[in-house]
């Protein structure tokens, strides 16, 4: 089967040939054949029934023949020639010679080469783009060079402006290979000497305002996309930032961040330099072949005819080439490995005494990477030969064929060096078109994942309308069931109070639920079942921004950004007076240690407030909620890295503030100095409150609260004997 499938093309081949020359006979015969077109489309299609047949019925025919791209294959070969035939005929061009030209093996060669030629093209261009028009549509998520380009709209005057200075300045520089020809003709005949020096001045009056209109363009058109790219970043962050809390659980924060930055700005510099290239030889391949066409129409369908060759020809010597990339790039990874696995193990290596070994593994590594990288070097010497001679080809082609033109006076010899000239660019303008087009669909690519961000809708509830003059605290947990997303359920059937000018604590071990009430009460997440109600309204009722303004929180490990202490404490209210924001540090009791900095208030935090100690990060973080006089404080472990006379300060302040606030304080804390200030405590153990009371009164039950204490003093004294004997 191998065997007949190697011998299937030339199989196909001659029984081709046999056709064609069957035909031929009967297009020799125009006495017999009143209508040789008849003859021509009939042989067209026992061409095209012969080939489809055998593609069926041989066995060693290969399975690309049967599919849908081989029919199509099938048919343009078989159709080519009665077709161009036919146009050549309609255009009341002579088609006479085509028609009955089949007397020649020479004749029968060159339309081989012709079909050859022709079926290239469509392998590699006509089937892709029928597949992809028979696909099934799929939804798109708005990324798209249009919605690219909708950014641009406000911007609609500048644009015209830079699209008129384009075509100006394309059109300036057209005046070089015009006046070369011309100052060619005059030199040739050897006249008109003022005008040569005319065509100069001219020529140099027109390439300086060309230049100048590109500089005007390309200041108005950087300036423009750098203003686009700054809205879109600006955009981009901001519906990131309106993203429900368990959006930033799923996603890493380095994957964010690359897409506001990396993307944008992949986005962004293809948008702005390629889009610009693409623009500006658009029009310059448009004005050169109208000055091409103006000077030979010939001439320019030989050169448009000619292009696509010396296109397709490197292309296809270059797949080659780029495989062979892959292969060296494959065969260092796997030279790599071995140097990165014996590196590794080096002790390993050193105790078995095989350093040689090694040595002669990772040799053979290298000595096959040496091997493809001299089948690379052939195959990159080959591919630059034919980019070279196929452009080399076509240029000579041009000079020939242009030269008979000259010489049967079709053109003049300085509208050949004219032509020549607007070639040699309209060529590389088409080159860079077709090069930097991926480019821009490149930005389209990177634009999907940054629009996934701006398109998608916040997971939360719509806000609420609710925001009081007048707000009292009083939070109730009524019968809250919760989970995290693949998680089984963390809070179950909760019931708890919050009331306003009390503190009540919550405790019980890790995992029991207590920062899941924080983040409930946030309104980070919400409840499956039950509802959390704030002064006996539903907390979704209320503004997401007041609700937040009359909540603060301090973590165990609280955040600060790279700013100074000030912008840090009045962080989210930037309005607060620097009294306000003193009285606030000194109930934290970290004024002092601010006051002792060189640059007091100013002083910069440092990268997440690393340069400020543990315990000066929380009572600043204690400040920050402070200041902004809130009605529901939460503190979730936010004195564990307090000493214990500050800890007893700002428990001091706390029990101040909240009789003059009357705001409901919660208290999570794991050390039961913390916990015993509480004026209720609630444990919290696998999602259901266990325990509630105050200190006394759960110690005097002895259940689990009297066990959490027990534990908790045994550990004091133990820690307390250690440093003893130390």
């Amino acid at each position: 089967m191998q065997k007949m499938s190697y011998l299937s093309p030339l199989l196909f081949l001659l029984v081709d040939v046999c056709v064609v020359l069957g035909v031929r006979q009967a297009q020799l015969s125009p006495l017999l054949i009143p209508h040789p077109f008849v003859v021509l489309w009939a042989g067209g299609l026992l061409r095209a029934f012969a080939l489809l047949f055998l593609t069926y019925t041989y066995p060693g025919t290969l399975p690309w023949m049967k599919s849908f791209e081989g029919i199509q294959t099938v048919c343009v070969f078989s159709f080519l020639s009665p077709a161009y035939i036919t146009f050549l005929w309609t255009i009341g061009r002579s088609a006479v010679e085509r028609l009955w030209g089949w007397h020649s093996w020479e004749a029968l060669l060159q339309s081989y080469v012709v079909i050859a030629v022709s079926l290239l093209f469509w392998i590699r261009y006509m089937p892709n783009i029928l597949s992809k028009e028979t696909q099934k549509p799929t939804k798109k998520n708005g990324a798209s060079l249009q919605r690219l380009l909708g950014y641009m709209r406000p911007h609609a005057l500048r644009f015209t402006a830079v699209m008129t200075l384009v075509i100006v300045s394309s059109l300036g520089e057209m005046a070089i290979p015009h006046y070369t020809g011309k100052m060619t003709d005059w030199i040739m005949n050897e006249d008109e000497p003022e005008a040569f020096s005319h065509a100069i001045t001219v020529m140099s009056v027109i390439t300086i305002m060309s230049a100048l209109c590109e500089f005007v363009c390309d200041l108005i058109y950087n300036v423009t996309m750098s203003k686009i790219h700054t809205f879109i970043q600006g955009l981009v962050f901001q519906s990131v930032l309106k993203q429900e809390i368990a959006f930033f659980d799923k996603s890493t924060t380095g994957e964010i961040v690359s897409r506001i930055t990396t993307d944008t700005n992949t986005m962004s510099e293809s948008l702005s330099e390629k889009l610009s290239l693409l623009m500006w030889y658009f029009w310059r391949v448009i004005f050169l072949f109208g000055f091409m066409l103006n000077l030979s129409w010939k001439l320019s369908l030989f050169t448009a005819m000619g292009l696509p060759i010396i296109w397709v020809i490197p292309e296809i010597s270059g797949k080659f080439y780029q495989k062979l990339s892959k292969d060296v790039q494959a065969s260092l990874a796997k030279a790599n490995e071995v140097a990165m696995e014996t590196f590794s193990s080096m002790k390993t290596v050193r105790s078995f005494a095989n350093e040689d070994g090694e040595t002669e593994r990772y040799q053979k590594r290298l000595e096959e990477t040496y091997s493809l990288n001299k089948k690379e070097a052939a195959a990159y010497a080959v591919s630059t030969w034919t980019n070279s001679m196929s452009s080399l080809a076509l240029k000579v082609s041009i000079l020939y064929y242009g030269g008979r033109l000259v010489t049967g006076d079709d053109v003049s010899s300085g509208d050949l060096v004219s032509f020549v000239l607007y070639e040699l660019q309209f060529s590389s303008a088409v080159e860079v078109l077709m090069n930097y087009y991926p480019h821009v669909k490149k930005a389209i690519g990177a634009s999907e994942k940054i629009f996934k961000y701006v398109d998608r809708t916040p997971e939360i509830p719509p806000d609420g309308t609710l925001a009081p003059q007048k707000l009292h605290g009083h939070v109730q947990f009524q019968n809250v069931t919760f989970s995290y997303p693949k998680r089984p359920a963390i809070l179950k059937g909760l019931s708890l109070e919050l009331k306003p000018g009390q503190m009540t604590a919550v405790v019980g071990p890790s995992g029991g639920g207590k920062s899941s009430c924080v983040n409930l009460l946030e309104r980070f997440y919400q409840p499956e079942q039950g509802c959390i109600l704030l002064d006996g309204e539903p907390l979704q009722s209320y503004k997401d921004e007041y609700l937040h303004q009359k909540i603060s929180v301090v973590s165990q490990e609280p955040k600060l950004f790279a700013r100074s202490l000030k912008e840090n404490i009045k962080y989210g209210i930037e309005d607060a007076s620097d009294e306000d924001m003193i009285q606030a540090a000194k109930s934290a009791y970290v004024h002092e240690d601010i006051m002792k900095m060189q640059n007091g208030y100013n002083t910069d935090a440092g990268s997440k407030g690393d340069m400020v100690s543990g315990g000066q990060k929380q009572r600043i973080a204690i400040a920050r909620a402070l200041v902004r006089k809130p009605k529901i404080l939460v503190l979730d472990d936010a004195t564990s890295s307090l000493d214990t006379r500050s800890e007893e300060g700002v428990h001091k302040a706390l029990a101040k503030m909240r009789k003059e606030l009357q705001c409901s304080v919660l208290l999570i804390a794991h050390r039961l100095s913390a916990v015993e200030r509480a004026d209720h405590i609630v444990f919290l153990q696998d999602g259901k409150v266990q325990e509630e009371g105050s200190h006394d009164q759960l110690v005097q039950r002895g259940g689990l609260y009297a066990e959490f204490v027990k534990k908790q003093n045994t550990s004091i004294h133990r820690n307390a004997a250690e440093e003893t004997s130390g």
